[in-house]
């Protein structure tokens, strides 16, 4: 079970998270706004956040970039059904998904249960040392290094990083990233996109060009070992 941070100003939808996040027996942590979150995350350590994008005062995506600027912890937007814009610039700065409202809150606390296993179950070979040319992924010590420089990555894009270089080779279409990384059977998959653009920025010498993490037309992507 985990210690979840629930950040939103409907307390309606606050009420039914927590309800059904406790029965499921997870600790649970409630707070109405985004100065809230901030501060309880300040108090505490979460294993992860369900965060509200459209609040009064700082909304959810200013939440979403402070916290990841402080940790990896995952982040779940809770977003309108029509808001894609505000789901994809959540994604790019560093949340691991979104559910739109209205969502059914069983299928909440699912989805809530497989990212905590997914987190804290490594596979053998999330413990292993992964090495392309200048690029070395540590997953035991979650380090990962680009010639000799550490390299800023979420959870998630680490996850991502060190699961392609496991499958080297290998096309990969989204929905088995969805499922193999993420540990869903659902779910938007621009959520991949969105994290093969943001690892691509940060392995890739010219990601508008990419020579490691390379696009399958028609399939998905394939982690290119380096010659």
């Amino acid at each position: 079970m985990g210690h979840i941070l629930v950040v939103d100003d409907d307390v309606t939808v606050r009420e039914v998270v927590v309800t059904y996040l406790r029965a499921a027996g997870h600790d649970v942590t409630e707070v109405a706004d985004g100065l809230g979150a901030l501060a309880a995350a300040l108090e505490r350590q979460f294993d992860l956040v369900l965060l509200d994008v459209m609040m009064p005062g700082m909304d959810g995506l200013e939440v979403a970039r402070r916290l990841r600027l402080a940790g990896d912890t995952p982040i779940v937007l809770l977003t309108a059904l029509g808001d894609e814009q505000d789901r994809v610039l959540g994604l790019e700065l560093g949340a691991d998904d979104y559910v739109t409202k209205p969502f059914s809150p069983r299928e909440l606390t699912l989805r809530v249960a497989s990212i905590l296993r997914r987190t804290g179950e490594p596979t053998a070979a999330a413990r292993a040392v992964l090495v392309d040319g200048d690029l070395r992924v540590d997953c035991r010590r979650h380090e990962a290094t680009l010639a000799g420089e550490a390299l800023s990555l979420t959870g998630r894009e680490f996850d991502l990083l060190a699961h392609l270089m496991a499958h080297p080779g290998e096309a990969l279409s989204r929905d088995d990233l969805m499922q193999q990384v993420w540990g869903w059977s659902f779910g938007d998959q621009s959520t991949v996109t969105v994290h093969v653009r943001r690892l691509r920025e940060k392995v890739e010498a010219d990601p508008r060009s990419p020579r490691r993490l390379v696009t399958v037309w028609g399939v998905g992507y394939r982690w290119e070992v380096k010659a």
